[in-house]
């Protein structure tokens, strides 16, 4: 009977918490702004970006991930290669500061208990939340209006492989598609700045995130019993 229940013991948290190991760590890399000014390239990181991400992998395949990130985002008219804007010249610089959480899916088995060397893809989306500054641009300047924040839906592709038994380095890109279209200073909110509303007002802004993550794995690990 003794032999029953510590074989018990020792599969109660083999089943229950195999998969649910935590992971911590950082985010470093560069953001780039595409709206209604500056350039219109997708992924051309221009200003540090760097942020903190928490997971909690629930199974080998998923895992919930909670992230903080802040970066400037710029936009310079000068730099498009289109012939309109860089004939315009308008410039902009905003401060964007997210949160963020949602879901990440492993394209194969990542398993951080089995610490034999593995790489996956991965695709993660969620539900960011950002504060930023409404802009508006009036005789060429660009100008504050006020605080302001909205949200965004992230759409972030990468790749990770687990460096060591209790470190996972990531390459990703991670496009934020906002419900705003103010963060350049092409739409402002406020109607009394209505007059000074330019480019395709039906177009919300993006930003990217491209960049290293490297995370600390920890938590609980599965029970090995000999009969």
């Amino acid at each position: 009977m003794k032999k029953i229940f510590n074989l018990l013991l020792c599969l109660f948290p083999l089943i229950t918490l195999n998969a649910q190991i935590n992971e911590i760590g950082v985010f470093l890399g560069g953001s780039n702004f595409v709206g209604d000014v500056g350039k219109t390239n997708y992924i051309a990181p221009e200003k540090l970006a760097f942020g903190i991400l928490y997971k909690w992998n629930k199974s080998p395949r998923h895992s919930y991930r909670f992230s903080y990130t802040q970066s400037t985002v710029t936009g310079n008219d000068r730099e498009s290669e289109e012939t309109g804007r860089s004939n315009r010249g308008y410039r902009f610089e905003n401060n964007v500061k997210e949160l963020s959480a949602g879901l990440e899916f492993n394209f194969f088995d990542f398993n951080l208990h089995d610490y034999h060397p593995k790489i996956t893809p991965y695709i993660y989306s969620g539900l960011s939340y950002f504060m930023y500054d409404e802009l508006y641009i009036s005789g060429g300047q660009t100008r504050k209006d006020k605080n302001s924040s909205s949200i965004a839906i992230p759409i972030t592709l990468g790749i990770k492989s687990n460096v060591s038994p209790n470190f996972v380095l990531g390459l990703e890109v991670g496009a934020r598609y906002t419900f705003t279209d103010d963060i350049d200073g092409s739409n402002p909110g406020n109607d009394a700045l209505s007059s000074l509303r330019f480019g395709n007002l039906n177009n919300n802004d993006w930003y990217v995130f491209t960049g290293v993550t490297l995370t600390y794995t920890f938590g609980l690990k599965p029970c090995y019993c000999a009969e």
